[in-house]
């Protein structure tokens, strides 16, 4: 009962917080409907690798595969079928499911970096093909885009404006807020079954098999279909992702499979904190935040910021900080990861139960003096 308790108070909370990001985020600069987007879209996508990784510890560097996938697969739907957004997320999520359960079927069969290693060559695999081989469905280097003389057979009745047509949910567009909180829905219901899953009976056997898979297999254990389910699962999150890339824009490209997007999940997880709930949405947002607000520098605006200084210490410091910011953002994103490791290491959210746990700890003591 406890437990339910916590379940539908950790929702609650959690639906509050992503409903009111236009609110809260707006005095920072982060309340505008792109960056909202990506906050949710990129915040789902961490929630489901959360799921391989952080629940059954296998590091995947493959994960943008199946994030493109699901984006060419969700186009291809506009382009086909008709520009409402349903069947474009069920084809993408399926596609990306299907792709998921070869890829896993074959890289589950080594662990350790072994398993990172495959998943790593899967993805490079499915970036060249995408990028090259395969240009009649990807559109190569161009990417795969929307046009006039597409058949969109479902909706071959509606007479289209002149114009390239947008995404809609039964005529609402997903442009714009609403595109937010139809993502900011999804996230709601994915972090949902994220719960379900951790807190379930085959949440606990990933946990067993993150924390000594060795001895489930002696015990005569067989693991092998729960991580194939969990690589599935946490494929789906990603193509899920993926589809709602393009439905707040209908385009799919092959950089969207290259390692450096596997690897962004890695740290949005990381950062965040792996295995636990709430840290892989946090790290999400604090990565797109931070890549908005530091890739948005230049020389211009670093000498007004810095104007209030003599010339001299102001060039100076204009000069160190020149690399870490515009098209060197990641850079700075490498300082934060590192001081982030270092000292909140499991974290950011492990790190903030670190700090209840002393200062509860403290405001203990004195009761217990006092009895």
């Amino acid at each position: 009962m406890n437990i339910m308790k916590s379940e539908i108070g950790m929702m609650v909370v959690f639906t509050i917080v992503i409903l009111t990001m236009p609110l809260w985020l707006a005095p920072i600069g982060a309340g505008y409907p792109d960056l909202l987007q990506k906050f949710a879209i990129f915040g789902l996508f961490a929630i489901g690798y959360n799921i391989l990784f952080g629940l059954t510890g296998y590091l995947s560097f493959g994960h943008a595969a199946f994030l493109g996938i699901g984006s060419y697969a969700a186009v291809w739907s506009f382009k086909l079928l008709t520009m409402n957004v349903l069947p474009a997320i069920l084809f993408g999520v399926v596609c990306s499911g299907i792709f998921a359960f070869c890829i896993g079927y074959v890289s589950l069969r080594r662990s350790g970096i072994y398993f990172s290693i495959l998943t790593l060559a899967f993805a490079q695999m499915s970036y060249n093909l995408a990028y090259s081989v395969l240009t009649p469905i990807t559109n190569g280097e161009t990417g795969l885009q929307l046009t006039i003389n597409d058949p969109r057979i479902l909706d071959a009745a509606v007479t289209s404006a002149t114009g390239l047509p947008s995404t809609t949910l039964f005529g609402l567009s997903m442009s714009g807020y609403s595109g937010f909180y139809f993502c900011a829905v999804v996230l709601i219901i994915g972090f949902f079954i994220a719960l379900r899953i951790s807190r379930s009976p085959f949440g606990l056997v990933l946990k067993g098999i993150k924390s000594n898979q060795t001895r489930m297999k002696y015990t005569g254990f067989n693991t092998r279909p729960y991580m194939i389910t969990a690589f599935v699962i946490s494929g789906m999150y990603a193509g899920l992702a993926g589809s709602l890339m393009a439905v707040t824009d209908p385009l799919a490209g092959a950089e969207r499979m290259q390692w450096t997007a596997s690897g962004e999940v890695v740290l949005m997880t990381i950062l965040g904190g792996a295995g636990t709930l709430v840290g892989p949405v946090l790290g999400a947002g604090l990565i797109k935040y931070f890549e908005n607000i530091f890739s948005a520098f230049n020389d211009k605006s670093l000498h007004e910021l810095f104007s209030f200084l003599p010339e001299i210490l102001e060039n100076g410091v204009v000069a160190i900080i020149r690399p870490f910011v515009g098209e060197g953002w990641h850079l700075m994103l490498g300082l934060l990861f590192m001081l982030i490791i270092i000292f909140l290491p499991g974290g950011v959210m492990k790190g903030i139960d670190r700090i209840k746990t002393k200062f509860g700890s403290k405001s203990e003591k004195p009761a217990e003096q006092s009895e």
